[in-house]
């Protein structure tokens, strides 16, 4: 419907409710799906109408619309259930069971024959987890606070909760008023007319027989805009027509639904045990990975897909918000002893924190900024400070005289900001007088100047990165405006400006694809911006008018503020943002607060606050404080705070110039993993460098001039390295390791031979083996999917609460639901034997696109049904990709060569990509730059303008002297993790590239004796690449340096069979640890391997030789060594 019908339900909903039309009240809720009236549905369920129960909720979800339903629907039914047999109505009993339990045996066939046993026994709550079942009365109310929880965590339910605020007889109201406003435009208006005149137009002739304009069709009368409003999706898509003077809500946008629900209540197991608040709490968690900053709409919902789409695709596959940093995949929610509160180390600064950052993927990686301009990159699992930055402006002369004057006074600063990139690639730093430092990070101590800017007048008082489409970053400052740069060349985009006072904080976010910016100022004026020139749609007022920050909920579903005015009131509240309204204000923070309060956010579930010498924790979902700490004391009254990633470390400032870093128990068992390295020569010589090094000038200060630091400097003979870009002389210093440490030790490469000396686990499989031609791991780490060479895809999942991610300590259970449908792909009249298979998997593990020579086939996860078919061949499909930034556009290279670039929204082929011989076996999306990398049978590289489609550049591969490619050998491309570099994988070698140009970097070139590659793949740090041969073996090289450093032969995970020759196809790798991949064999079996827990990880890396280039390394051929290009 469109907004005018939903508004009109809610006057009409109103009037019946005030004439007492009570079941039509309801049953119009129900229709219209518009309000769900929780304190019916309240009195339906504790009256224990289970009919009128579920037709009330059939009108807002089903049973299988997502997990939240699911559990909804299968509480009512248990209780429904278990209440028959405290009756001893075995037959009604009976009756439930097939009619409405049943349909949950797909999903939890174990559970469904545990609730068919309580049939045989006499009392069911002889049943340990139903002993403290109490009366009926007291087992519907708590069912009842459960299903509460479940219903406003529930997606499909959400902003249906609030009724909206009318004045009483809307309706009526608005019927007279339009009566009179109807004759009173007549020349002679009628003192009483007839209500029946509302049927018609009023039709009254004017003295010279014109008619009067209708006032509800006057073009000139357009819809006004909504105070607080947000604009509508429509109006700033991507193919937006030209803006119309007056836009219409902005609550329009801020109201679509966000894709990921925040988990406030557990969609997790179905069990047989009663509700209870404890239980809800005790939910599985599911670690983050290493992708995007939101998810896709629900987890298994069938429900989106009833509307309008082209063939079937539902909004989640027509929407792929923008995703950078990993975030939590599936549901997971956890308790206060979640929470990270003993203390664990504390590091100096020697001055004051004024910010700190973890980085993105490398979990115990801290960037911290002190109030005397230093930066600083901390190891926290080695107890090491990496690398220090002092305040230094690259050139003075180039600068303002605003700037000038001020550096002439004090030469320095403090630092107001420090963040890390979506990617981890770059770090941002803003500076209390004028300047914005860009530095790019290449690991351990590699620390690179960027782009030196002069963002504002006076100071900058925060940063923040951005994609409206590039890489962008947010500043503002003391001089009240916003601004809008490119991080790679530091060219300015945007400036917004409307504030009355300094802008104090920015928040870039974006709801589904339209990108924009909340801003707040010290006068406590809230407004938000879109990336145009149309001015802020947005003008709130703090809670307190106070000096605010705000934050999203890693899912980005919930926004959050936290702020101090001039008075030391401090205020942290949630928002309703379609309202632009406070929609909960939590309590606990001290009266007089000393300096701004500072928060953050984690699990999709806690609050944290520095206040009062203390750290004060809260649930989302509750008002109240949870609990505070201390953090054994030493902290300052109002200490800065910040959670890593995964939430499993929080890092706060002390009053000594220090860091205190609180663990939870995870995070204790991370720092402990990392202490207990095995040797790396690697990293001895790395922290043997100088910590301090001169920092290099950066490019003049000017922003429309600003370039990498490579365009002012002769540059040097790069290091040898994955990053081996270009450095100045200023940024390089030689890397001269210790020799006592290194030369007691000489490199060996590590042999794996026996099993035990790795965890390796094949996969349990009673479906027929076939050739394994695509792996991958689900984006939550939880399971593996396969696809087979004869179009049959298979599921291994492992369970939520032990353990907390896929291991080979664990066997997983081979999924399929009770109907024994299999996940099978459209073959057409192709030998799937002959075909080229792939698939590409959704951010939320819900749907799975694949195919197998025939139709592309998009499945449901959960049930497996297929939910459509398209571009049925020729020519096939031979490899899919989603577009990062769109997921309307998929990018399908084919069998004939060509790639097709298709929309999904329309059902429509936008253009054709012509540039292979052969057919097409890789594809890869650089957000950072912008194109498409396509790789070919023909052993080439194309690379592809995303904006217009054009061709940039091609390459092809360097065979080796002495190897011949086969006529249609695989090429693979992958990005690294800073979207610049790109792996290339070909039997005869593995490559790095430079994109957009295509420079060869480096190449590694198997021994003959391994057999020709099979597969690689990065690990989901980017640090190292996982190669499989033909011989079975598998080899760990390290991403930087193409140096092979450790060999997992075929005995150590296969068992002895001469007879028959089995060897890895595809390997995958796990999206959260590094050190966990799996293979697909050609035998049809899975295997996932782990290194042993006393070692932790694959080897450690050959030492560099004064970090010049490769050494000779003993155990490995000469001809294993990467050649520099």
């Amino acid at each position: 419907m469109s907004s005018l019908s939903r508004e009109l339900v809610f006057l009409i909903l109103q009037f019946l409710d005030e004439e007492k039309f009570k079941e039509t009240v309801h049953k119009l809720e129900q229709e219209s799906g518009f309000f769900f009236n929780m304190r019916y549905f309240e009195e339906t369920v504790t009256n224990g109408e289970w009919d009128e129960v579920e037709k009330y909720l059939s009108g807002f979800t089903k049973v299988d619309d997502n997990r939240y339903s699911m559990k909804i629907f299968f509480e009512i039914r248990k209780q429904k259930y278990l209440e028959a047999l405290d009756k001893r109505d075995r037959a009604k009993a009976v009756e439930i069971l097939v009619k409405d339990l049943k349909v949950f045996s797909a999903f939890n066939e174990e559970l469904f024959k545990e609730i068919t046993q309580l049939l045989t026994l006499e009392n069911f709550r002889d049943n340990e987890q139903l002993s403290k079942y109490g009366d009926t009365k007291s087992a519907r109310g708590i069912m009842l606070v459960e299903l509460k929880k479940l219903i406003e965590a529930n997606p499909l339910f959400r902003d249906k909760h609030q009724f909206p605020t009318l004045k009483n007889s809307r309706l009526r109201t608005l019927i007279n008023q339009s009566l009179n406003w109807q004759h009173q435009l007549c020349k002679n208006p009628k003192a009483n007319p007839d209500i029946k005149t509302l049927f018609v137009d009023h039709t009254c002739g004017q003295p010279n027989g014109a008619r009067a304009p209708s006032p509800v069709t006057n073009p000139l009368m357009g819809g006004v805009p909504k105070a607080g409003g947000f604009p509508p999706l429509s109006a700033h898509g991507p193919f937006q027509q030209a803006p119309a003077p007056l836009p219409t809500s902005l609550a329009g946008w801020m109201a679509n639904p966000s894709p990921v629900p925040h988990p406030s209540a557990s969609a997790g197991p179905m069990g047989l045990a009663t509700s209870n608040n404890a239980a809800i709490m005790k939910r599985p968690r599911t670690p983050p990975t290493n992708n995007p900053a939101m998810d896709y709409q629900t987890a298994d919902s069938e429900h989106v897909l009833k509307r309008p789409r082209p063939f079937g695709i539902s909004d989640e596959v027509n929407n792929l918000p923008v995703a950078y940093t990993g975030q939590s995949h599936g549901q997971s929610s956890y308790t206060s002893d979640d929470l990270p509160k003993v203390v664990v180390m504390s590091l100096s600064q020697g001055s004051t924190v004024k910010s700190m950052d973890f980085h993105p993927v490398q979990q115990s990686l801290l960037l911290v900024g002190t109030n005397m301009g230093d930066i600083m990159v901390w190891d926290l699992g080695g107890r090491e400070r990496l690398a220090i930055r002092n305040f230094k402006v690259g050139e003075l002369g180039s600068c303002s005289m605003q700037l000038q004057a001020s550096l002439a006074n004090d030469y320095s600063a403090s630092v107001n900001r420090v963040t890390w990139s979506p990617d981890g690639t770059l770090f941002g730093v803003a500076y209390s007088k004028h300047i914005v430092h860009l530095y790019s990070y290449h690991n351990g101590d590699d620390i690179r100047n960027h782009l030196e800017i002069e963002a504002h007048v006076g100071s900058v008082n925060d940063l923040a990165f951005s994609y409206p489409n590039k890489l962008c970053v947010v500043t503002c400052g003391e001089d009240r405006v916003i601004k809008v740069w490119d991080a790679n060349t530091g060219s300015k985009q945007y400036t917004f400006e409307g504030h009355e006072a300094p802008v104090y904080s920015v928040c870039p976010h974006h709801k589904e694809s339209i990108q924009f910016i909340f801003s707040t100022a010290t006068d406590g004026k809230i407004k938000a911006w879109l990336y145009d020139n149309l001015g802020s749609r947005v003008d709130y007022d703090a809670p307190g008018h106070s000096s605010t920050t705000m934050a999203y909920s890693a899912d980005g579903s919930r926004l959050f503020s936290c702020g101090t005015n001039k008075e030391g009131d401090s205020h942290i509240v949630e928002w309703n943002e379609s309202e632009g309204a406070v929609k909960r204000t939590y309590h606990g923070l001290g009266k007089r607060s000393v300096g701004v309060v500072q928060f953050d956010t984690t699990k999709n579930r806690f609050l944290a606050a520095g206040d009062e010498f203390q750290v004060k924790f809260w649930d989302m979902d509750s008002t109240n404080l949870l609990m505070a700490t201390d953090a054994e004391g030493g902290l300052p009254a109002s200490p800065c705070i910040r959670f890593n990633k995964e939430g499993i470390l929080l890092a706060v400032s002390t009053n000594e110039n220090g860091i205190k870093i609180l663990a939870n128990q995870e995070g204790i068992r991370l720092l402990r993993t990392m202490e207990n390295r095995p040797f790396d020569a690697s990293r001895v010589a790395s922290a043997a460098v100088v910590k301090a090094p001169a920092m290099g000038t950066f490019p003049p200060a000017n922003p429309v001039v600003g370039t990498s630091i490579g365009d002012r400097a002769a540059p040097v003979t790069a290091m040898v390295g994955m990053n081996s870009d270009n450095r100045s002389l200023v940024d390089v210093k030689p890397r001269i390791p210790d020799e006592s440490g290194e030369k007691s030790r000489i490199w060996k490469l590590t042999e794996i031979n026996e099993p035990s000396q790795c965890r390796s686990l094949r996969l349990p499989d009673n479906l027929t083996p076939m050739r394994v031609s695509r792996l991958i791991y689900t984006n939550s780490g939880l399971a593996i999917l396969a696809l087979a060479s004869n179009a049959v895809h298979k599921l291994w999942k492992w369970q939520r609460n032990v353990p907390s991610k896929a291991t080979a300590s664990v066997a997983p259970q081979l999924w399929q639901p009770s109907s024994g449908i299999l996940m099978t792909n459209d073959i057409s009249d192709t030998n799937p034997e002959d075909a080229v298979p792939c698939f590409a998997l959704s951010k939320n593990d819900s749907y799975v696109m694949s195919a197998s020579g025939g139709k592309i086939s998009l499945f449901n996860m959960m049930t497996f049904k297929t939910m459509t078919t398209f571009m049925p061949p020729p020519p096939a499909a031979t490899f899919l990709a989603f577009h990062p930034q769109d997921n309307n556009i998929i990018a399908i290279g084919m069998e004939d060569s060509s790639i097709q670039i298709y929309n999904v929204r329309v059902d429509e082929v936008k253009t054709k990509l012509k540039g292979h011989q052969k057919r097409i076996t890789g594809l890869a999306f650089s957000h950072v730059l912008n194109v498409l990398v396509s790789s070919g049978a023909d052993s080439q590289l194309c690379v592809w303008n995303t904006d217009g489609w054009e061709k940039q550049a091609s390459k092809f591969l360097e065979i080796p002297t002495g190897n011949t490619a086969a006529p249609l050998a695989d090429t693979r491309v992958q990005f690294h993790h800073d979207q610049i570099h790109l792996l290339a994988v070909h039997e005869t070698q593995i490559a790095i590239y430079e994109a957009p140009k295509l420079v060869c970097l480096m190449q590694w070139v198997p021994r003959e004796a391994s057999g020709s590659i099979t597969h690689a793949t990065y690990s989901c740090d980017s640090q190292s690449i996982y190669v499989s041969f033909e011989d079975g073996s598998v080899g760990v090289l390290t991403a930087s340096t193409l140096r092979f450093r450790c060999r997992i032969n075929p005995t150590a995970y296969l068992p002895p069979n001469p007879s028959l020759r089995v060897y890895p196809l595809v390997v995958a790798v796990h999206p959260s640890d590094p050190n966990q991949f799996a293979l697909g064999l050609t035998d049809g079996g899975v295997c996932v391997i782990e290194p042993s827990e006393s070692e932790g990880k694959w080897g450690t890396s050959p030492p560099l030789e004064n970090g010049a280039g490769p050494s000779t390394t003993s155990g490995a051929a000469g001809s294993e060594q990467p050649q520099r290009k």
